[in-house]
């Protein structure tokens, strides 16, 4: 085993040495532009829709082991599509992963962090996106689900137009929560709009202090559904308290166990709409997120409790949608991506026993860490691809990152993208498609302000005492030591075995690499 990993040392150091990376530029795939099997009737502005969960872990689902949960629609399209084994999202928290997915950049270039709910637009209207991309080709674009991308320009009034917003980069249409479901404010906002706002009892939203007399999770423990620690112990809503301060809009409050019938009908009166025109849904999950309230049709369907019953909710969610695009003949013009924005946390701020009940099942799989994580689980996450007709059931081993989905489907589409955008984002168009397992050679893991690197099997964590100590809450393990970490994720996928001390010259070229993928670009 020693001679077989010097050997592989040796010529991970050469590639590293002769300048093997990749470019946005040049990193295109062995296929033809004409990425469409000889002789097919697609068009090549098939419809797009990405399901983006949040906080689901890799082994979260049936097609990656999971246990105690059934989820017999993603399995479906798991057996008939890509099941990639090495899919990542950019970052190991929202925020970051759902900038780098939009922008195909790094969220670190614009100091991506998770945001408040009242926080401002972090894409301003001058960015372009992947929405914007698909204009340009004569889609009709819509973000239906969870933002917390910020909203207005830093002075928001809730009470009037709220902008800019996602109509101000690239979508249509827009039918969101602001930010979390554990944030404040707990209203729709439709386009520019709260949903049912009232004249006469305006939304008010404070993140520093308390405001108006609705009932706080600190001086109302007794009125809460769930126990929360300190940050979630602010305004309750439903019966369960969130973070920030807010009063006013009562006709516009959500109820939780609601999202499921909310977001699925909107999708899906979105795509009936659009039917006879090419279009993108971004379908952007609150599940399986905090609080965890699914709705009562869910409750036991798995042996999980809250989380486990979240999960049933999220897959008969994607279900719904999808037999819909089935049902109106769009099944085979559809292409279909799923996947998480980072990976699991058990304990997020509510009390719900996700930790007590999760018997044998391991939501990150065989990684360690997790969500906030540096470790592998932090960004590994499921990640299926289903085009019936034109995508072959495979299981593929590349190394394949969110980011790359923008400027691969933008080749698909037919759109040139000028050279300062989606700059992190590489062309892995045939990849995707399935015909080919040539996946990225680098991809930086960005978690809390930190930076890991993969480079083929190997996984770079450079030492930091940027320890976040919040994460200790958590009891995830974070990787966050002040050492430099060297793993081979081929034979040791828990990142149980540091090769780093002897390793010393292979660690300063991957520091290099990392380095110079920072400054520059891929």
């Amino acid at each position: 085993m020693k001679a077989q990993l010097k050997i592989l040392f040796a010529m991970t150091l050469a590639a590293l040495a002769s300048g093997c990376g990749q470019s946005s530029q040049n990193a295109t795939s062995t296929m033809n532009d004409n990425v469409m099997p000889e002789g097919s009737k697609h068009k090549v502005t098939p419809n797009v829709v990405i399901f983006y969960v949040d906080d689901l872990g890799y082994g979260d689902i049936g097609s990656y082991g999971a246990k105690g949960v059934e989820t017999p629609e993603l399995d479906r399209i798991a057996a008939n599509g890509i099941r990639f084994t090495d899919g990542h999202s950019s970052a190991a928290t929202c925020t970051p992963s759902r900038y780098s997915l939009l922008t195909g950049e790094h969220g670190f270039r614009n100091n991506a962090q998770i945001l408040k709910g009242d926080a401002p637009a972090l894409i301003q209207p001058s960015k372009p996106t992947m929405a914007s991309m698909f204009k340009k080709a004569g889609y009709t674009t819509a973000v239906i689900g969870k933002w917390h991308l910020g909203l207005g320009d830093g002075n928001l009034d809730w009470n009037k137009a709220i902008k800019p917003g996602p109509l101000e980069i690239g979508f249509d249409y827009s039918f969101l929560i602001p930010a979390t479901g554990d944030r404040v404010p707990t209203v729709y906002v439709e386009d520019h709009n709260v949903v049912n706002l009232q004249k006469d009892d305006p939304l008010l939203v404070n993140y520093k202090k308390k405001i108006g007399d609705m009932p706080t999770g600190y001086e109302n423990p007794e009125l809460l559904r769930y126990k929360a620690d300190g940050q979630h112990n602010k305004t309750i809503v439903n019966g369960v308290s969130r973070i920030g301060h807010m009063d006013g809009g009562k006709a516009a409050h959500w109820v939780d166990e609601d999202f499921a019938e909310v977001f699925t009908e909107k999708s899906i009166d979105f795509i009936r709409k659009n039917k006879a025109n090419p279009f993108f849904l971004f379908k952007s999950f609150h599940d399986i997120h905090v609080p965890r309230l699914p709705h009562p049709r869910f409750k036991g369907k798995s042996t999980m409790g809250p989380r486990g019953d979240a999960i049933a909710q999220m897959d008969w969610i994607t279900g719904r949608i999808i037999k819909e695009i089935e049902y109106l003949g769009l099944a085979e013009n559809t292409l279909i991506i799923f996947t998480s924005d980072n990976g699991p946390v058990l304990f997020d701020g509510y009390f719900d026993d996700a930790a007590n009940m999760l018997g044998d099942h391991k939501p990150g799989g065989p990684f360690s860490g997790g969500k906030y994580s540096r470790l592998e689980a932090g960004t590994r996450v499921p990640t299926l691809v289903y085009w019936p007709g034109t995508i072959q059931p495979q299981v593929n081993d590349a190394l394949v990152s969110q980011m790359d989905i923008y400027r691969s489907l933008a080749k698909l589409v037919g759109v040139k993208l000028a050279d300062d955008e989606a700059v992190d984002s590489l062309d892995q168009l045939s990849v995707w498609l399935g015909k080919s397992e040539n996946g990225r050679v680098d991809l930086i893991e960005e978690s809390l302000g930190n930076s890991a690197l993969r480079h083929n099997q190997f996984k770079f964590i450079p030492k930091s005492n940027k320890k976040p100590n919040f994460i200790k809450s958590k009891k995830i393990k974070g990787g966050y030591i002040n050492e430099d970490q060297l793993y081979d994720l081929s034979t040791d996928p828990g990142e149980l075995n540091n090769l780093a001390a002897e390793n010393p010259e292979l660690v300063s070229k991957l520091q290099r690499r990392l380095d110079e993928i920072i400054q520059g670009r891929y």
